[in-house]
């Protein structure tokens, strides 16, 4: 059994000291997808997971510690391993089966088409003489 130590700010969002969150920017290109990247350096595709439920995205994932240095040759260490879990509610206007996401270079992008009808139109108005 592991012992997990109790953080009362855990669920506020809040990290501490101990605990690892991927820096995360979310933007809107132009009027037809959202774009949520995820910076997540020394991670393998394998070890992120992407899940969409009820109009939630989730994020999960696992930094792993360097295999090829031991633990007692480092002498400090401040970047965080360990696993993750972030969640994102998204607007109903995402049509949510044409999401697509892509691993490069450290960055994940997750592309959030937005729906047919959830873009904005022009209406021309006729006017009577």
């Amino acid at each position: 059994m592991t012992i997990v130590r109790w953080d009362p700010f855990r669920d506020f969002g809040f990290a501490t000291a101990s605990s690892w969150m991927p820096p995360v920017d979310i933007y809107q290109n132009g009027d037809h997808e959202l774009v949520l990247k995820a910076e997540l350096p020394d991670m393998s595709r394998e070890d992120i997971d992407i899940n969409i439920d009820n109009f939630v995205l989730t994020v999960k994932g696992e930094k792993k510690f360097s295999n090829e240095v031991k633990e007692e040759q480092f002498h400090h260490v401040e970047r965080r391993y360990g696993t993750f879990t972030r969640s994102f509610s998204l607007p109903q206007t995402v049509d949510t089966g044409k999401v697509a996401a892509e691993y490069k270079n450290g960055v994940l992008t997750v592309r959030l088409p937005l729906r047919e009808e959830a873009k904005p139109r022009q209406i021309r108005v006729d006017i009577a003489a």
